[in-house]
């Protein structure tokens, strides 16, 4: 008995050593790859051999000799890269490298990724408000009641004392507070894995309450957004900006949460977001909720002739929260959501509008971008549209950025140690623009079909996932040693062991070596729906072929 309290004890410390202490030297995808995928590991100790190891007979299947050193310049290393792109039989292997060590083990199979993109899905189901959510995980079950059912107050919106109905959506981050313009990337991002990968995604059945109904489940997960987002749409049309505490709660569960919610004023950009959401959302939604469909195109060009009656960027008056303000010129939430309102029904109007703003934009596709600036996905509607009556130059000049802005990645991607598309900058989030350069990178191969387009996507995921400076997968219960202390109530207000599943942290913030695994740390550790949605579309990609 002793021996065995002993022999526990040390292999507890190991394990706690091992996520605390120095990142292994080998690092790659933790998830795995798929068959016809090219396959990299940055090493960062000197090598010069590995083997490639079947796990489930220790048998030596391929061996290679690496290449390198080369510098990278954000971590301060000396790296050497094995590639093992020739292993292409499925099954869970490990990489040596000899004087090195042995990688994280890792799975080569066509189906590697449906379960991360299953558990991040998922992961949405789980961020919902208004209702009680349960979910199985590795053998843990994660649940909490019904909360946030008194949502919410219009003092601050409206002047009066009165509460209107709006419960639902998701919470958006490590807090309960819900907000339109997050709301607008995030369902974008969905939106457009729905527009590229539909009959991948439609396959992978998401175990939500809705699953066995018409409405296939990763649009049913959708809908609890928008249905939210339609009881922020005031009389007039205007949108209010989000629904808040006026501080943040404490660490604690959702359904412990009761102090006051209000409703903010309007804002411009959260108007626009909610017009290209809902816009969106009537085209997906109407092949199997006609009714619902209607009711989103409804509210779609009641708040876009809101807009165009209230022409200049108007910012929502937060005043009295110190809650996330998510603020941003609305230039860039109009174009897309005249963009989305075209595309959805014709109107002339919406065309020339969204023309107008591509012009003076001058067809940039931007590399980096998130909440702050959305004109990427107006843009990929644009071009991708199968209506007639576009301005031909037009498209060819938004042709042209996005495949310069996908080259310029690819090139990035080459020149880092770990082929991260982002290369060398780092700030808040950045783990969720990191994935978003595959909305991009795919946008460009529709356009263009090119190789490498395909494999700086899936650069990207195989960095979130440990291919990294860390060796870690940046994704709560998914890779090897995920993180384990998210900044999220739920995950330090439950009981449960393991943090909530399925979510993506925000990552290194300012430089690639600042990352810290710790739930205080809300400036790189913190989990956000927009995070998640980039993930969502990464993933989505790599469900079929690759």
């Amino acid at each position: 008995m002793i021996n065995k309290i002993v022999i526990a004890t040390v292999l507890h410390c190991v394990v706690a050593s091992a996520l605390a202490g120095e990142a292994p030297a080998i690092r790659l995808n933790t998830i795995g790859y798929q068959p016809a995928a090219r396959k990299q590991a940055s090493i960062a100790a000197k090598c010069s051999s590995f083997v490639i190891v079947r796990l489930s007979d220790g048998a030596k299947v391929l061996s290679g000799k690496t290449t390198g050193p080369t510098g990278n310049a954000d971590t301060g290393e000396q790296l050497w890269t094995a590639d093992f792109s020739s292993l292409k039989t499925p099954g869970k292997y490990r990489l040596d490298v000899r004087g090195v060590g042995a990688s994280a083990p890792f799975t080569v199979g066509a189906d590697v990724f449906v379960k991360p993109f299953r558990t991040v899905v998922r992961g949405m189901y789980l961020w919902r408000c208004g209702t009680a959510v349960k979910g199985v995980h590795n053998g843990q079950t994660f649940a909490h009641g019904p909360c946030h059912m008194n949502d919410a107050w219009l003092d601050m919106a409206a002047g009066k004392h009165q509460r209107a109905k709006s419960t639902g959506g998701w919470h958006d981050a490590g807090d309960y507070n819900k907000y339109v313009v997050n709301a607008g990337v995030t369902v974008g991002a969905m939106f457009r894995a729905w527009e590229d990968f539909a009959p991948q995604i439609r396959k992978v059945r998401l175990g939500i309450p809705e699953s066995g109904g018409k409405m296939p489940d990763y649009l049913a997960e959708i809908k609890w957004e928008i249905d939210w987002l339609l009881t922020m749409q005031a009389a007039d049309g205007s949108v209010y900006h989000k629904l808040s505490r006026k501080k943040f709660s404490g660490m604690i569960m959702p359904e412990r949460d009761r102090t006051e919610r209000f409703f903010t004023p309007w804002g411009s950009a959260a108007t626009a977001d909610f017009v290209a959401m809902t816009a969106a959302a009537a085209r997906y939604f109407r092949p199997y909720d006609a009714a619902f469909a209607a009711k989103c195109l409804a509210a779609a060009r009641k708040s876009y002739a809101f807009l165009v009656k209230h022409p200049k960027d108007h910012r929502a008056d937060l005043k009295g929260f110190s809650t996330g303000t998510y603020q941003t010129r609305d230039s860039d939430d109009r174009l897309w959501a005249a963009a989305e309102l075209w595309e959805t029904t014709g109107q002339a109007d919406a065309l020339a509008d969204c023309e107008a703003r591509i012009k003076s934009a001058r067809a940039r596709v931007d590399v980096y971008w998130d909440w702050g600036n959305v004109r990427n996905l107006g843009l990929l509607t644009y071009l991708q549209s199968k209506r007639s009556g576009r301005d031909r130059a037009l498209v060819s000049k938004v042709r042209t950025s996005l495949l310069a802005t996908a080259d310029g990645i690819v090139k990035t991607a080459k020149a880092h140690g770990y082929a991260r598309p982002l290369g060398t900058r780092y700030s808040w989030g950045c783990n969720g623009a990191v994935a978003r350069q595959v909305l991009v990178l795919r946008g460009a191969h529709k356009a263009s079909p090119k190789k490498e387009y395909l494999q700086a996507s899936a650069d990207a995921v195989n960095h979130l996932f440990g291919r990294n400076y860390y060796a870690r997968s940046y994704v709560t219960g998914l890779g090897a040693r995920p993180p384990m202390h998210p900044h999220d109530r739920r995950s330090t207000g439950d009981t449960v062991a393991d943090p909530w599943p399925g979510y993506l942290v925000g990552g290194p913030n300012p430089k690639a070596t600042s990352w810290n695994d710790a739930k205080k740390d809300y400036r790189t550790n913190e989990i956000a729906i927009n995070w998640n949605g980039a993930l969502i579309y990464a993933l989505a990609a790599l469900l079929g072929a690759p």
